[in-house]
């Protein structure tokens, strides 16, 4: 069976640069994925990521749309990623045995909406159009590759604390600020094959308000594994100033998740510390 290694980077927010383009040419990934909210609309960061010699699959965020509600900056950044962009549909990732299955662009979370931008390039779509879209693209996916759903943010159904890892944190009462959609075509996927993997980001790691972390690394009853790589800000020092860097990491056999990860490392590649998604996983939803 083939081995897959995924490198996967949560929200950049314009966090981006040479020492993370050494690190993955010294880890050699198969291939890179990223969330979402690359930054505010700067092309520079978005040319530097297509041209990345790595296998790519991209998803916007809500970020991404700038602050123009034309759609003018959204529509140039989805040309420049042109073939690597996989919102509402399958992203076939060749030669790998991969494909990503891309959900809803440019998504900001609580249940469903489509914003000014996204209805002027893509025009009206509603919670069932983009729902059927996202499973009809899953159904593509051969039985022999992985099933990996990609958003910018995850679905709902996740929990509604604070701390889940689509809990509204920034205000009271905490709720489920998942995408519903989202959730729909996953209860639709699961029908017929259950995803390995669903990636997202948009609600960051850090909770904003008291204090710890935002829960990241789940597995659901049926035993899809779900990841927030939204760990913001992504670049820290360790105790010797050291720079580091986050991203997070999963690693297929065959269709089979066997690792799913976050990560950090030194820009030589050397690994400085990693949570795990544990094997026992409590179930959430």
């Amino acid at each position: 069976m083939t081995h897959l290694r995924l490198a996967i980077a949560g929200d950049l927010h314009g966090a981006w640069g040479a020492e993370d383009e050494h690190l993955l040419n010294q880890l050699r990934p198969d291939a890179v994925l990223f969330v979402g909210d690359l930054s505010d609309g700067d092309l520079r960061l978005t040319r530097r990521i297509r041209s990345l010699p790595h296998p790519k699959a991209v998803i916007l965020g809500n970020h991404d749309r700038g602050r123009d509600r034309s759609g003018g900056v959204l529509r140039q950044q989805l040309t420049l990623l042109d073939g690597i962009h996989c919102a509402w549909q399958r992203l076939r990732l060749d030669p790998l045995p991969l494909s990503i299955v891309g959900g809803r662009p440019c998504s900001s979370g609580g249940g469903f909406q489509l914003s000014k931008a996204v209805e002027a390039i893509y025009g009206p779509v509603s919670l069932e159009e983009s729902a059927q879209r996202i499973a009809t693209a899953a159904a593509e996916v051969p039985a022999d590759q992985p099933l990996v759903v990609m958003a910018h943010c995850g679905p709902t159904g996740l929990g509604s604390d604070p701390a889940s890892p689509c809990g509204r944190d920034w205000k009271t009462p905490a709720l489920d600020w998942g995408d519903q959609d989202l959730a729909l075509a996953i209860d639709r996927i699961a029908r017929h094959r259950i995803p390995d993997l669903v990636v997202f980001g948009h609600m960051h790691h850090q909770l904003k308000r008291g204090s710890g972390l935002r829960q990241s690394l789940v597995r659901d009853r049926r035993g899809t594994a779900y990841l927030n790589a939204a760990c913001v800000p992504r670049r820290g020092r360790d105790t010797g100033n050291k720079l580091l860097l986050h991203l997070s990491w999963a690693e297929f056999e065959g269709p089979a998740l066997t690792h799913l990860s976050h990560r950090w490392y030194q820009p030589d590649g050397q690994l400085m510390h990693e949570e795990l998604l544990p094997q026992q996983e409590p179930l959430v939803c």
